[in-house]
């Protein structure tokens, strides 16, 4: 698995996709994490976690941060990234 996120939308899909591929539901990912349920709701909507929390989800599902020099999205990333919030509009 070598999936990067610049955004944190983009982490929370990450973390979906590892949680679904390991058939886990919110509340069990929750309790493996020690966390509360809210926190895996707040993290794979890409909204606000604290960052003790987010290493305690990631542990839970096997994964690890890995901090790199990121550099300027290409256009393509930044296409694709406008793409994916003109499709989720209603």
């Amino acid at each position: 698995m070598t999936d990067v996120a610049r955004l944190p939308d983009e982490l929370g899909l990450i973390v979906k996709s590892r949680r679904e591929a390991l058939g886990l539901s919110k509340k069990e990912l929750a309790e493996r994490s020690g966390k509360v349920r809210e926190v895996i709701y707040r993290l794979e909507a890409g909204e606000d976690i604290t960052v003790s929390s987010l290493f305690s989800v990631l542990r839970a599902l096997g994964l690890a941060v890995r901090v790199e020099r990121a550099g300027m999205p290409t256009m393509a990333e930044v296409r694709a990234r406008f793409d994916r919030d003109e499709d989720d509009a209603p």
